[in-house]
């Protein structure tokens, strides 16, 4: 599709709608067997009215689970945690200081499966972005913002080729930004805010 005006934005409460109208599919990795391990991640719209951007980490290199990659604020469901979506804003919150005072969220997405035992709720929002994220050193390595301009372009960069059962080689779409490569469950889950954007940029 043509690439947007880089100054349009798009109507947070068309997507809470697009959100709502039906359940979104789940995608990923399923495993055969086992019991998922639940988990939520925030997918916030930064300045979504003007230039909006999607908040992403860089995971720190020592966590055990996917250490080094590219996600979205986000982790296991706590025992205290009501909701999915008071699990995405807690950890962002811990994760790199965003206020959960100026978030609003506006729906889910469709479970993401990986092939880590994880089952992950996408909790889509728009928020207010900062002058400096404070990214927790043990879990975050650093924070960016991907312009909605280039996920919206559609352009797959490569391929990140993973090791699979029965000596396969499973490959997963990859999308680069300033040199982080963005790939596995957080690729999947920006391709399924991609479609539920479609046609909402302000013109």
């Amino acid at each position: 599709m043509p690439r947007p005006p880089a100054a349009a934005g798009c109507c947070p409460e068309a997507l809470r709608t697009r959100l709502s109208e039906r359940p979104w599919p789940e995608r990923g990795w399923r495993r055969a067997a086992g019991h998922p391990i639940p988990a939520a991640v925030l997918i916030a719209l930064l300045d979504p009215q003007h230039e909006p951007r999607i908040l992403l980490t860089r995971r720190a290199g020592g966590l055990r689970d996917h250490p080094g990659q590219v996600s979205f604020p986000g982790g296991r469901v706590d025992p205290g945690d009501d909701t999915p979506e008071a699990t995405a804003l807690r950890e962002a919150h811990e994760e790199v200081g965003l206020d959960p005072e100026t978030v609003r969220v506006l729906g889910r997405l469709g479970r993401y499966h990986t092939g880590t035992g994880f089952v992950i709720q996408p909790v889509v929002a728009v928020a207010s972005a900062q002058a400096a994220w404070r990214p927790d050193p043990d879990e975050v390595e650093s924070v960016f913002e991907l312009p909605l301009a280039r996920l919206l372009e559609g352009r797959v960069d490569g391929e990140v080729p993973v090791p699979g059962p029965g000596g396969q080689v499973l490959r997963f779409p990859a999308m680069t930004y300033q040199g982080q490569l963005i790939w596995g469950a957080t690729a999947g889950m920006l391709w399924q805010l991609r479609e539920a954007l479609q046609g909402m940029w302000a013109q």
